[in-house]
């Protein structure tokens, strides 16, 4: 290893012990202490700078147990956990050794050392320190870009009935670990309640990791969910970690559950049962640990009567059952999501616009929103960037009320943005929400249809 990687502190009564220590490491990291008193640690700790700690496990003459080190070592970890700690000793076995590893030292060293394995071991508990550091950057990162998320896809606002009986299921089912099916028409927020029940779970700081199921081709959805090893396919070159894997420890999201294709429903089913995943071309499984939200608009048991879902697949993942209310439905809230909509696009792009017309707010109202929040969203986006004055009025809103509110086509409408959207709506109402039917009706695939469903609100 490279000199200027590790900073390592020596504990040992013996002198002798940590000048052979000190001259030996040194030239393998970047800096080596040397400390004969374990009382000193809790003060040198305090400083931060302390990779790896090589610690002796008897302090008191004619004292061989290693109790001496196993307290210092409990102490260690409780001031710093993130260190890495290597008992050292010259009486030992292998069931001492396991001892010290269970209590939380990371190897275990017998004196008189050889010196290349003992460098081999500082070179290791160094690497694992470095690794912990990052674990931990990555963590923190985690939290402060589900923050960034969760504000950049506006926070749940609603004041009205339908959302105070949301917050209070999401209040009993978060600290749970039960799987929360989420149900509910495109745009009225489901992910943003799968967010919400994660952040206020016991997982919150492990990864929230989103699948969003209609937009992965079927022939990829195994690769996808399980992963693969080298050569369990043409092209697959290496190892791919799943889904399942990569939210290990988290939360994981199934967004449009209901286009799971009935072939991997089994295998879904099997992974959340046995609580392990087997990787596409492997034999071995591997364990995980993951909560499980999933959400869809589609109508989940109708799809269950015709046999296009399984039925024990959905009693397995709506341990509890959300129900989110269409814009429709809580029309008492929308004066309050278009100003906050207003207040996040004013200072995004520092808009002199400060307030919404009362006439405009009522036109908001009387809309029939068949995006929901979503479209509400961006239809004050867009307000926003073209308004001219400080106040949003009925002339800074782009639609059609009239048209959009009756369901259908206006027919004297040229604008060929908001004719598709308007038959792209119509297309996903008449077939219940199902993506491949409605897809096949306007003549694109199924990932053409996301994307106009994505860049329209619908």
């Amino acid at each position: 290893m490279a000199i200027g990687q590790g900073r390592v502190l020596v504990v040992d009564d013996n002198k002798d012990i940590l000048l052979a220590a000190r001259l030996l490491l040194r030239r393998h990291v970047a800096e080596v202490k040397t400390e004969t008193d374990p009382r000193r640690l809790p003060e040198l700790l305090a400083a931060g700078d302390i990779d790896v700690i090589l610690l002796d496990m008897n302090f008191t003459r004619d004292v061989t147990s290693g109790e001496e080190g196993f307290a210092w070592l409990e102490r260690i970890l409780e001031i710093d956990p993130q260190v890495v700690v290597v008992l050292i000793t010259a009486y030992g076995g292998v069931d001492l050794a396991v001892q010290a590893i269970r209590a939380g030292a990371t190897d275990f060293v017998l004196k008189p050392w050889q010196n290349e394995k003992l460098v081999a071991t500082i070179t290791a508990a160094v690497k694992l320190r470095a690794s912990r550091r990052e674990v931990a950057e990555l963590r923190r990162r985690h939290r402060q870009l589900s923050v960034d998320l969760d504000r950049s896809f506006g926070e749940l606002v609603g004041a009205s009935l339908p959302m105070q009986r949301i917050y209070a299921v999401i209040e009993k089912v978060a600290a749970t670990d039960a799987s929360v099916l989420i149900l509910g028409e495109n745009g009225t927020g489901k992910e943003l309640v799968a967010r919400e029940i994660h952040r206020r779970s016991g997982r919150a700081d492990e990864v929230f990791v989103t699948v969003d199921m209609g937009s992965i081709p079927e022939a990829l959805f195994e690769s996808e969910l399980f992963g693969h090893v080298k050569g369990a396919f043409t092209g697959a070159g290496g190892r791919r970690v799943g889904r399942f894997e990569i939210a290990d420890g988290g939360t994981l999201f199934l967004d449009e559950i209901g286009n799971l294709p009935s072939s991997l429903q089994s295998k879904v089913l099997s992974v959340l049962e046995n609580r392990e995943v087997v990787p596409l071309g492997s034999n071995a499984p591997r364990p995980i640990d993951v909560r499980l939200l999933a959400a869809t608009n589609a109508p989940i048991y109708e799809k269950v009567a015709r046999e296009e879902f399984r039925q024990d697949l959905l009693y397995r993942i709506n341990t509890v059952e959300v129900r989110l209310p269409s814009l429709r439905e809580r029309r008492d809230d929308i004066p309050l999501l278009a100003r906050h909509f207003l207040s996040t696009f004013r200072r995004k792009y520092d808009s002199a616009v400060r307030d919404i017309a009362p006439a405009a707010l009522e036109m908001l109202e009387r809309h029939a929103w068949p995006g929901n929040v979503r479209e509400l969203r961006h239809v004050i986006e867009r307000a926003v960037i073209m308004a001219g004055g400080d106040r949003l009025r009925r002339r800074d809103f782009d639609f059609s009320a009239d048209a959009t509110a009756a369901g259908g086509l206006d027919l004297d409408d040229c604008n060929l943005e908001r004719i598709e959207k308007a038959a792209v709506a119509r297309a996903l109402e008449k077939h219940d929400g199902n993506v491949s039917r409605a897809a096949r009706e306007l003549g694109l695939t199924r990932a053409s249809l996301y994307r106009r469903r994505r860049r329209y609100g619908v």
